[in-house]
């Protein structure tokens, strides 16, 4: 008798500690499914990934200083850059979720917000405005010895216009179409400009657009290779054309934003925005992002960092929602009311 009660008592234990696993281990399985996401709790960190562009463009580089900076500044986050197509791309991946953060032309993300243009049929609802980073200057190179002299040339050219989904292949498009040049009239190679770059220096290609702060460093790099960098130039009833069918407005690089640049080069340009997915980005993050991207520029290494200011902030907003948290902290230092 006594020997049966010390088999049940054991098998009864056994039975306790197998139920005790499966709760242990389903407890671990629900910790897995939250790693990453916000509960609130002090000690909690969140994971961010931020679209920028491609290699050689400007966003790339600029994008993953930003990161770091935020990242030293901010316990609670950790941001994560990443190449993609820029603009469209970002947008387009902060609709379906795949990116929290987005840097954009300030003009498709109009489009997305009114479902106009790349976004037609399709507008994106889930994102905000967040902040201004850099003006955007389309910069059209080519080569003296390539015997190109205005944009009316590129017909039947070899023309990098940007990755698919950027904001620079969208403005190239424009451009050549006040030109009367239209999509089969040229080669197109969709690519940015750092790889355009190396095709200009070996003549594999005749031209290449790119949306790129002013000075670019690659456009340096480029000159001091080949000697022979020249920008063309949109005036006239095709700069009126482009600012017409467009949100693009006309600016003039001076001589001298390039040591090599002689005479002013007249063109257009939008605005570099910072925007956020409302449904992964809440009210605290987005604060704390709009602050640090303004108070800590001075940590940003990338010479377009300068143009993140308080009197810059709201530039390229647009009709754009802005994240209540990023308005919040433009409440607080006094340039929203």
């Amino acid at each position: 008798m006594l020997r049966k009660r010390s088999i049940l008592l054991t098998l009864l234990c056994t039975i306790m500690l197998i139920i005790a696993t499966a709760c242990s281990g389903g407890g671990n399985e629900a910790k897995n499914e939250n790693k990453g996401k916000s509960s609130g709790k002090s000690g909690d960190t969140v994971d961010l990934l931020m679209g920028t562009g491609s290699q050689g463009g400007t966003y790339y580089p600029l994008g993953a200083e930003m990161a770091n900076v935020w990242n030293k500044n901010i316990k609670s986050i950790n941001v994560t850059s990443t190449e993609s197509g820029a603009s469209v791309e970002n947008l387009a991946k902060i609709a379906n979720g795949e990116f929290d953060l987005g840097m954009t032309v300030n003009l498709p993300a109009y489009d997305a917000y009114e479902g106009k243009g790349d976004f037609k049929g399709r507008k994106v609802e889930n994102f905000a405005f967040i902040g201004h980073i850099y003006p955007e200057v389309l910069q059209i190179v080519t080569r003296e010895s390539f015997g190109i002299n205005s944009i009316a040339d590129l017909k039947g050219k070899r023309i990098a216009i940007g990755p698919p989904g950027s904001g620079t292949q969208s403005a190239a498009k424009i451009v050549l179409e006040a030109f009367g040049i239209k999509d089969g009239d040229y080669e197109a190679y969709q690519e940015g400009f750092g790889d355009a770059k190396a095709k200009l220096q070996d003549g594999t290609i005749d031209a290449s657009f790119g949306l790129l702060g002013l000075p670019d460093a690659g456009i340096d790099e480029l000159q001091a290779s080949v000697k022979d960098v020249k920008l063309l130039e949109i005036t006239g009833e095709e700069l009126a054309y482009v600012e017409k069918n467009s949100g693009y407005t006309r600016y003039t690089m001076k001589a001298g934003s390039y040591e090599w640049l002689k005479k002013d080069v007249s063109t257009v340009s939008a605005f570099a925005i910072l925007v956020a997915n409302t449904d992964t980005v809440d009210d605290e993050t987005a604060y704390q992002l709009a602050k640090v991207m303004i108070e800590k520029a001075n940590e940003n290494t990338h010479q377009q960092a300068k143009h993140m200011t308080k009197e810059n902030a709201l530039n390229g907003r647009g009709n754009l929602p802005i994240h209540p948290g990023a308005e919040k902290y433009y409440k607080e230092i006094g340039i929203l009311k």
